[in-house]
């Protein structure tokens, strides 16, 4: 651990994965086009499963734009999504075809998840859309991210190795 805090608490507004309730609470900010949250996101789901009810898992938005062209429709997509109760849906397609993140794509991905593609767009311009995004990426500033993915393991930073084996012997040893 870096001493780095999350400055701000996970809270109902936040896209919570597992139980709520749990001992464990691993925040990831992270960016759709970020070849390493690309690279993190298998890892995630293998912790989730090995862990079960004893992980909560929250994802936050930190599009890096500078350097990732589509980042930010990607995150605005998966929230446009979230409107219609299908963040997580969304949030794995984007990873598992990380290549393909133009605008056409992401409304071909809200068409296959079934989602109201005319509600998809207009939320995808929606001034509550665009400042979730924009909140998320500011809350990881103030909690010193300055890279992707970065976590957070009940409130503080964790800068160590997060490869499926150390990253889980980790989290078992809280």
């Amino acid at each position: 651990m870096s001493g780095s805090l999350l400055t701000r608490k996970v809270t109902a507004k936040d896209h919570i994965q597992g139980n709520s309730s749990a001992a464990i609470e691993l925040v990831e900010y992270g960016d759709y086009q970020c070849p390493h949250c690309g690279r993190a996101y298998p890892i995630i789901k293998k912790l989730q499963h090995a862990l079960g009810n004893k992980l909560k898992f929250v994802f936050r938005n930190f599009p890096l734009t500078n350097i990732h062209p589509d980042a930010m429709n990607a995150a605005v997509a998966s929230e446009a999504a979230g409107k219609q109760g299908k963040f997580w849906e969304m949030h794995d397609m984007i990873f598992e075809h990380q290549d393909q993140l133009s605008e056409s794509y992401l409304f071909s991905y809200a068409q296959e998840l079934g989602l109201n593609v005319e509600q998809f767009q207009n939320d995808m311009v929606s001034e509550a859309v665009i400042s979730k995004v924009e909140d998320d990426f500011e809350s990881g500033m103030r909690s010193g991210v300055n890279g992707t993915p970065s976590f957070f393991i009940n409130g503080e930073k964790y800068s160590n190795n997060w490869d499926y084996e150390p990253f889980l012997n980790y989290l078992k040893s809280l």
